[in-house]
């Protein structure tokens, strides 16, 4: 990425594919002004650049660039999650696992590391043989994995592509995310989707356990007001059964 602010304000802006009146309209100022900004015409404000970082969706890791590329100091911190401060994260974190029993719940990172999971989560991952600090996409790229693992995984893997795909865009571009996404498009590219009548309303993973196979979906929570680098980045992804066999299941695994 470019050093100085202007060309770093218009790589953003060419990202989100906006125009400078449409970045113009979004953060409350003027069309030239942008323009001034972009051709170093015009010094930003330091409150300027965290708006125009706002109006763009930027991470919070980049908007540190763009201050510093106009002369301020960094606005956002990455503290460990296990630091003093993040305390009440933690606990709000070991809340929402612990209160989903006897379902699994896990936590992950920018790019899919396990950091902790509840009781079910952690059975789970045991019966996958992972553990908190492996990469699930690491786990699921490995070769005949996905189809090992899960009945409907073409399926699946699509929307995994197109999963990674939209974060990785909402990142402004990541290597890991992006060489995942292709990986899996080539995968789900193998299946026949077609005639499948009516998409139900949510895509329920066939996961093979023992012999039999359990349909679950997901939710995933992330901190809407994270002002933090790393906690920007966590994501709570907590399973759900979608029938009454898995429902047996995750309670047997949570007993």
């Amino acid at each position: 990425m470019t050093g100085d602010f202007g060309g770093q304000l218009r790589n953003w802006r060419g990202k989100r594919r906006m125009s400078q009146l449409q970045l113009a309209l979004v953060a409350d100022v003027s069309a030239r002004h942008i323009a001034f900004l972009e051709t170093g015409r015009a010094k930003p404000s330091r409150h300027m650049v965290l708006r125009l970082g706002e109006a763009l969706e930027v991470p919070r890791a980049e908007r540190n660039l763009m201050l510093d590329a106009a002369g301020y100091r960094a606005a956002y911190a990455k503290r460990p999650l296990d630091s003093a401060t993040m305390a009440p994260v933690r606990k709000a974190i070991s809340h929402m696992i612990a209160g989903h029993m006897p379902y699994p719940a896990f936590v992950f990172d920018r790019h899919w590391t396990v950091l902790d999971a509840n009781a079910s989560g952690h059975a789970m991952l045991s019966g996958f043989g992972l553990t908190a600090g492996d990469s699930f996409i690491d786990f699921l790229l490995k070769p005949g994995r996905g189809t090992e693992l899960v009945e409907n995984w073409h399926e699946v893997a699509g929307h995994l592509a197109a999963r990674f795909r939209l974060e990785s865009a909402h990142l402004g571009g990541d290597a890991v995310l992006e060489r995942a996404a292709e990986a899996l498009s080539w995968e789900a590219g193998e299946g026949d989707h077609g005639g499948r009548g009516d998409l139900p309303p949510v895509l329920a993973v066939r996961f093979r356990f023992g012999g039999l196979v359990y349909p679950m979906f997901s939710t995933i929570t992330q901190f809407g007001t994270a002002d933090d680098i790393a906690l920007a980045d966590i994501k709570i992804e907590m399973f759900f059964p979608s029938d009454e066999a898995c429902e047996a299941f995750f309670r047997i695994m949570a007993g």
